[in-house]
């Protein structure tokens, strides 16, 4: 058991040293387009399945509620929370069409489509994706692996590299954590730099 316990930290461990020595920078330049579009009054949506639709539903409420500081609500959506919109869209077209039909219906240019994939390669994430860009939505992807098909069809990628989904969905959340805290430090510290 020991055993075990150790190999998944260690894998952990691993993932969170690539983070702090290979894309401090990439979450600081994706933190500075959010802070820009939600500035500008845009919004970000946000889907994923299972875990990442938790991440994204986390994400989400962060940003309408708040994260650490006591500050007016930021618009965001978790395209995963809408079970009457889910079933009807996926009874009467597909799965993979849940989450493209609200970026048609909800997005706009200026706003930022966010997908959620530790493989990288899931269809209705894809799918939506490709709608964004299609409309001129600029898309991020948080994604694991080597990004998998989610990432070229992506604007912004960043790109946990492990195959072990249980430390990419706890590196995603802890980048989501780290974006919360820098929006909020840039859009309501007085514009103090971060």
């Amino acid at each position: 058991m020991r055993h075990y316990i150790l190999s998944h930290l260690d894998e952990h461990y691993k993932v969170l040293e690539h983070l702090r020595t290979h894309m401090v920078e990439s979450i600081a330049s994706i933190a500075d387009l959010m802070v820009d579009i939600l500035s500008e009054g845009y919004k970000m949506l946000v889907m994923g399945n299972g875990g990442s639709a938790a991440d994204a539903q986390h994400f989400a409420a962060e940003l309408v509620g708040r994260f650490l500081v006591e500050r007016r609500p930021l618009p965001a959506i978790a395209l995963t929370t809408d079970s009457s919109i889910m079933t009807a869209v996926g009874n009467d077209y597909g799965f993979e069409q849940i989450f493209s039909h609200q970026i048609r219906a909800l997005a706009h240019p200026g706003d930022l489509v966010i997908g959620i994939s530790t493989s990288g390669n899931s269809p209705n994430v894809l799918e939506a994706m490709k709608i964004a860009n299609t409309m001129g939505v600029t898309t991020l992807s948080l994604v694991g692996g080597g990004g998998g098909k989610i990432a070229g069809a992506s604007d912004h990628c960043l790109c946990v590299p492990s195959q072990y989904t249980p430390a990419i969905q706890e590196v995603h959340i802890t980048i989501i954590h780290i974006l919360c805290d820098l929006i909020e430090k840039k859009m309501f510290s007085g514009g103090a730099e971060v």
